[in-house]
This record gives C-alpha cells, sequence and structure tokens, in this order.
C-alpha cells in the first residue's frame, strides 16, 4: 500500500493504523507510534477518527434499518466510503498547510509471522470483552443514567419535556442542527452525549422517548425523514471523536493538534449534514 498511500499525501504505515481504525480509532491512533516521522504521525493521527469505527454502528443500524429497509446495507456501505474519502481530502489539505515537505520512505524489517494459536485468540477474546463490559457498565450506563436525570429535573416537570434540564440544554443545541434537518432538541442531547461514546447516541433517543430499543424505529420515524435521518447518520460518522479517542490523541501529540481534531471535524461534520440535507431538498 506504500505507493498507493504516497499517492494520497500518507505514509505507507499510515495504511494499519486506519484499517484499525474502523473497529476503534482509539488502538488506530496509536499504532501511528510505529511511525518514526513525526508529521507523518500526527497528519495520521489527525485523520484516523474519520475512520467509521464499530461504535457508529449502532447509529447506522437503526435509522438504515428504519428508513432504508431494501437498501440498509449499501447505505451503511456509503458511510464507510464517505469517510475513507473525506479523510483523504483532509490528508491532502493538512499536509498542503502544516506538514509540507516530502512523505519519509517506509523501510521496515517484516518479523516472521505464525498461525495465531487457540490459547492466543482466547485470551485476545476475553481482553476486547472485557474491555466492552467494563465500558458498557461505566461510560454507556453511567451517561444513560445522566440523560435519565436530567430528563427528570428539575422535580415537577415532566420526564424528557422541554422544560426539563436536558430539554434546556437540548434546545439551545436544536436552532443550530435546524438546517441539517434535525433540528428538535433530542437529537441535539443525543448528539452531546455521543460525545462521551457513539453508542450512546442510540441509548440517549430510548432514554429521551422511554421507549426500548425495538421501539425506536417507530418512533423516529415520526421526527425523522429519510433524507435528514441519512444526514444525521453522516453528523454522526463525521463530528467530534469520542472523549477517550480525545483524551488519546492528546496523549499522543499535544493540545495543539487536539483541539484542531475535534474543531475540524466537528465544522466538517456540521457542513456535511447541512449540505446533504439542502441539496437533497432540491431532489426530493
Amino acid at each position: 500500500m506504500d505507493r498507493f498511500m504516497h499517492a494520497l499525501g500518507l505514509h505507507g504505515k499510515s495504511f494499519i493504523p486506519m484499517l484499525i481504525g474502523f473497529g476503534c480509532n482509539i488502538p488506530g491512533i496509536m499504532a501511528a507510534r510505529t511511525m518514526e516521522s513525526e508529521k507523518d504521525r500526527t497528519l495520521t493521527i489527525l485523520v484516523n477518527p474519520l475512520m467509521s469505527c464499530s461504535a457508529r454502528l449502532p447509529i447506522y443500524t437503526l435509522f438504515a434499518g428504519a428508513f432504508f429497509r431494501e437498501n440498509q446495507g449499501l447505505v451503511v456501505f456509503s458511510l464507510y466510503l464517505l469517510g475513507i474519502v473525506l479523510a483523504i481530502i483532509v490528508a491532502r489539505i493538512f499536509k498542503s498547510l502544516f506538514f509540507g515537505g516530502e512523505v519519509s520512505p517506509l523501510i521496515m524489517e517484516l518479523p516472521p509471522y505464525r498461525m495465531p494459536t487457540l490459547k492466543g485468540v482466547l485470551i485476545h477474546m476475553w481482553e476486547r470483552g472485557s474491555l466492552f463490559l467494563k465500558k458498557a457498565g461505566t461510560i454507556i450506563f453511567g451517561a444513560a443514567v445522566c440523560v435519565w436525570l436530567l430528563a427528570s429535573l428539575p422535580l415537577g416537570v415532566e420526564y424528557g419535556s422541554k422544560e426539563s434540564l436536558i430539554g434546556q440544554i437540548g434546545s439551545v443545541l436544536a436552532p443550530l442542527l435546524k438546517p441539517a434537518g434535525f433540528g428538535f432538541w433530542q437529537a441535539g442531547v443525543a448528539l452531546l452525549f455521543g460525545i462521551l461514546a457513539k453508542e450512546v447516541v442510540v441509548g440517549s433517543f430510548g432514554t429521551l422517548y422511554g421507549v426500548e430499543e425495538q421501539g425506536l424505529a417507530e418512533v423516529i420515524h415520526g421526527v425523522f425523514t429519510p433524507l435528514s435521518a441519512y444526514a444525521f447518520m453522516v453528523m454522526s460518522l463525521i463530528y467530534v471523536p469520542c472523549i477517550a479517542a480525545i483524551g488519546t490523541i492528546r496523549r499522543e501529540t499535544n493540545w495543539k493538534w487536539t483541539f484542531l481534531a475535534v474543531g475540524y471535524s466537528l465544522v466538517l461534520g456540521w457542513f456535511m449534514a447541512v449540505g446533504i440535507y439542502q441539496v437533497g431538498k432540491m431532489f426530493f
């Protein structure tokens, strides 16, 4: 992949971190440590969050299953493809702005490759499974409880109403999201808490509307259209990385690059969602 990645303005070793990013952006960002050049490593880290990690998949499956049942596979694939295209464009722009010069040559020693053992596979499976259970039992569960609590306060208001604390927070964000087709406060709250972990977006909708995940498809049909649903999925793909990914970017680079990663993804996500919705309205 080295020659192909060079054509995109990236190093050949960028391919593995980007590929890992489809599973989870955090190990994808950390995998950039193998790159000797600081410029190549930083550029790879900045565009890695555009890879559609598995945490975004629950959002895709919910909306694609609800609005694009006959073509849901194609719709989800288009989101993965969009992330790749945007990563290429952003990499080219950032390289010309911040990382000028030639990409360093690819020189690496290939280790001997062996078939994995059953014991090794089981150990890694246990490690990854336990990490997810800890995440589900802490960040995701905690975020759901926080959403529920804010939706119940102040005392005396209707649960999950616009007058609740969470409704007031969402009402501040709603006007910003209206040009993208989902200018209601529940969507703003879901995206806000999605910064904690992308899986929380679906859970937030369920908590706010008081339905289980199985009933969400029917609920979102009343507030989204197919076009605004696709714009929402695009927004979920691009906007701010999860808090764990932000922390990893900070640990691997510095505050300057961390703020750039958060800022450009937020702006790009908003413009892409608005562009898709506004252009789509002309044809649908």
